[in-house]
C-alpha cells in the first residue's frame, strides 16, 4: 500500500530559526541559571548581544513578545473550555514569525500538540483540494466553464430543475452548481461503509436550483472535484495531493487521511465527552479528509500571497492565484465565494479565508493579502476555540481589525406567510430508493401541516421565507431511504416558490447534532470489536429532490 504521508517524518519537532526566537530565549535562561558564577556574566552579555542580533535581522523577538498575551490565553481558554489541543502558526512578510502547540495531541498517550502535528482540516481541505484542481486547469487537462459532467465518465449529476450542461466545474467549485447540502460520516466503530463513488452520485447527485440561481454550500460538489482530480490525474487524490501539491510546496506533513502508519503524528479527535472519537471517513474526502499541521498550512498560505519561498516550486502561476481569489458567487450574507476560499471583508481589510468544523475538529486558515499577513489555528475538538484565538491573532497584528459582532439571537417573529404561498399544495419526494407522497397545507394563520405518505402529520416548525423566494423550516418524518437509518433524525425543508403554483428544491434528512448518544445495547456492533455504547449524533446530511403542485 502506498503511504499517503508527503514523506517519511522526523520524531523530533525541528527548531526553525526565523520563528523560534522565544525557544531560544527559554534555552539561554535555562543555560545562564544553571552555569558557574563566573561564566553567567559572559553567557548574560552573549545573550542580549544575540536577542539585538535576533532583532535587528528578522524581528522575531519582537514578534515573540506581541504574542505573549495569546499564549497565556490560549493556555487559559484551554481549560476553561475543556480543549485538548490548539496549534497556531503565524507567518508575515513571506515568513512564519510564531508558530506554537498548546496541550495533549494525544491525551491518552500523552503525546504534545506542536506546530508539526497533523491535524484533521475538515472544510479547509477545500483551498487545498481546489489549489490541486488548478494544477490541472494550468495544464488543460480541466476546463473551469466546462460541465463537470464531461470529466465524471458513466456517472454525472442529474437537473431535476435547470440544465446540467450548466454545472460547470468552476459553478461546483463556487457552490453555485444546484447541489443540495450534504454530508456522511463511517465511523469505524459502526457497521456502515461508505459505497463507492458512482453509486453516492446515483442517490445524492441531483441538481435541484438552476445552476448559477444560488448559492448552497455543499461538500459533495468538493467530492465531486476530488474525483475529477483522479481521473484527470491518472492517479488516486491521495497520491496526487502528495505528489503535485504537498510535495513541492514543501508541506511535508500533510495528507489525505486518516493516513495509514502515521497516527503517531496525527492529533485524536474528541467528542463533547472529552473521549476520542472512532476514526471516520466521509464521502467527499476533497471537502474535508485532509490533514496537515499548521506549519505546512503556514506555508501553503505563503504560496497563495505568492512568497515565491526558495524551497517551494509554483505549482500555479499567479494569474490562478488571482482567479481562486475572485468572488464569482455571492453567498448573500456580505461574503463571496470564489474557487475553494471565501471571501469577506472585516474591518476594511479584504480577507481570503475558510473554516472547518466536523466531528472533533475546528479549524481557521485566514489571509489578509495587503498586510501579507497568514493565520493558522488548528483544534482537535469541535469548538469555538479556534476562530476565538484566530480574532486574537488578527488584532495583535492588523491595527485597524476588530472582530465582527455575533449577531444575537432574534426572538422568532410569527411567521406570515406570502398570499401564494397559502394553500393545499401536493406532490412528491423523488428518493434514490422510492416516490414519497408528500402534502404541505399553508394556512392564513402561518401553521404548515405536512404529511409524508401514511405518515403522521407534523408541523413546520421554525418557518421562514426568505427574500429569494425559499421556504425553509424544520419537521418530523421518515423518507424511507437505508442511508437516514443509522441515526434518528429530523427533516429539514427548503423549498422554491416558483411560477406562483410550484414549490421545488430539497428535503433533507438531518442527524447533526453536535453531541453524543447512548446506544442502549441497541446499536449494531462491528466484528472484532466491543459493542458500542455511545456514538457521535452528528452522522449525515441527505437530500433528496421534492416537487409540489399547488391544487
Amino acid at each position: 500500500m502506498n503511504s499517503r504521508l508527503a514523506l517519511p517524518m522526523p520524531t523530533i519537532p525541528i527548531d526553525r530559526s526565523p520563528e523560534s526566537g522565544e525557544s531560544r530565549r527559554q534555552a539561554a535562561e535555562t543555560t545562564e541559571a544553571t552555569a558557574p558564577a563566573h561564566l553567567a556574566r559572559r553567557l548574560s552579555l552573549r545573550r542580549v548581544l544575540a536577542v539585538g542580533l535576533v532583532f535587528l535581522l528578522d524581528g522575531s523577538a519582537v514578534a515573540a513578545d506581541r504574542f505573549d498575551a495569546i499564549r497565556q490565553s490560549i493556555r487559559t481558554l484551554l481549560t476553561q473550555r475543556q480543549v485538548p489541543s490548539v496549534a497556531v502558526a503565524v507567518a508575515r512578510n513571506g515568513r512564519i514569525v510564531w508558530e506554537e502547540g498548546f496541550g495533549w495531541a494525544d491525551r491518552e498517550k500523552r503525546i504534545p500538540a506542536t506546530a508539526d502535528t497533523m491535524y484533521s482540516l475538515a472544510s479547509v481541505s477545500k483551498p487545498l483540494t481546489a489549489t490541486a484542481l488548478m494544477t490541472l486547469v494550468g495544464a488543460g487537462k480541466v476546463d473551469l466553464d466546462k460541465p463537470v459532467n464531461a470529466y465524471l465518465g458513466s456517472a454525472g449529476l442529474r437537473a431535476r430543475i435547470g440544465d446540467a450542461n450548466d454545472a460547470t466545474v468552476r459553478r461546483v467549485a463556487n457552490h453555485s452548481s444546484g447541489l443540495a447540502e450534504h454530508y456522511q460520516f463511517f465511523y469505524a466503530n459502526e457497521p456502515w461503509r461508505r459505497p463507492p463513488f458512482d453509486e453516492i452520485l446515483r442517490r445524492y447527485g441531483d441538481l435541484v436550483t438552476p445552476p448559477g440561481e444560488h448559492y448552497q454550500y455543499s461538500n459533495l460538489g468538493y467530492g465531486i472535484l476530488d474525483y475529477v482530480i483522479a481521473r484527470q490525474a491518472g492517479k488516486s487524490f491521495a497520491d496526487y495531493m502528495r505528489e503535485d501539491v504537498f510535495l513541492p510546496l514543501g508541506m511535508t506533513r500533510s495528507a489525505v487521511g486518516p493516513a495509514p502508519g502515521v497516527v503517531q503524528f496525527e492529533a485524536v479527535r474528541y467528542g463533547h465527552d472529552g473521549l476520542p472519537i472512532p476514526l471516520y471517513e466521509t464521502d467527499h474526502d476533497g471537502a474535508s479528509a485532509l490533514y496537515a499541521s499548521a506549519h505546512d498550512l503556514a506555508r501553503f498560505g505563503l504560496f497563495h500571497l505568492k512568497a515565491h519561498l526558495a524551497d517551494q516550486k509554483a505549482i500555479l502561476p499567479d494569474s490562478l492565484i488571482d482567479a481562486m481569489h475572485e468572488q464569482t458567487m455571492d453567498e448573500g450574507n456580505g461574503s463571496g465565494y470564489g474557487i475553494g476560499w471565501e471571501i469577506r471583508h472585516d474591518s476594511g481589510y479584504a480577507i481570503i479565508s475558510h473554516d472547518g468544523d466536523m466531528p472533533g475538529v475546528r479549524t481557521e486558515l485566514r489571509l489578509v493579502p495587503s498586510e501579507r499577513l497568514v493565520v493558522v489555528v488548528l483544534c482537535n475538538a469541535e469548538d469555538r476555540i479556534a476562530p476565538m484565538v484566530a480574532d486574537q491573532i488578527m488584532g495583535a497584528t492588523l491595527p485597524k481589525w476588530k472582530a465582527p459582532a455575533r449577531r444575537p439571537e432574534s426572538p422568532s417573529a410569527k411567521f406570515t406567510p406570502p398570499p401564494d404561498l397559502v394553500g393545499l399544495w401536493e406532490g412528491k419526494v423523488f428518493t434514490y430508493q422510492s416516490e414519497v407522497p408528500i402534502t404541505v397545507q399553508v394556512l392564513e394563520s402561518g401553521d404548515i401541516k405536512i404529511r409524508l405518505a401514511n405518515q403522521l402529520e407534523s408541523l413546520l416548525n421554525f418557518p421562514r421565507y426568505s427574500k429569494d423566494g425559499f421556504l425553509r423550516g424544520v419537521t418530523t418524518g421518515s423518507l424511507e431511504i437505508d442511508d437516514a437509518t443509522r441515526r434518528p433524525y429530523v427533516l429539514g425543508l427548503k423549498l422554491k416558490l416558483r411560477s406562483g403554483n410550484v414549490l421545488d428544491g430539497a428535503i433533507t434528512a438531518r442527524a447533526d447534532e453536535s453531541s453524543v448518544m447512548p446506544t442502549h445495547g441497541l446499536f449494531p456492533s462491528v466484528a472484532g470489536q466491543p459493542r458500542a455504547e455511545r456514538v457521535q449524533s452528528r452522522a449525515f446530511v441527505l437530500a433528496q429532490w421534492t416537487s409540489l403542485i399547488k391544487q
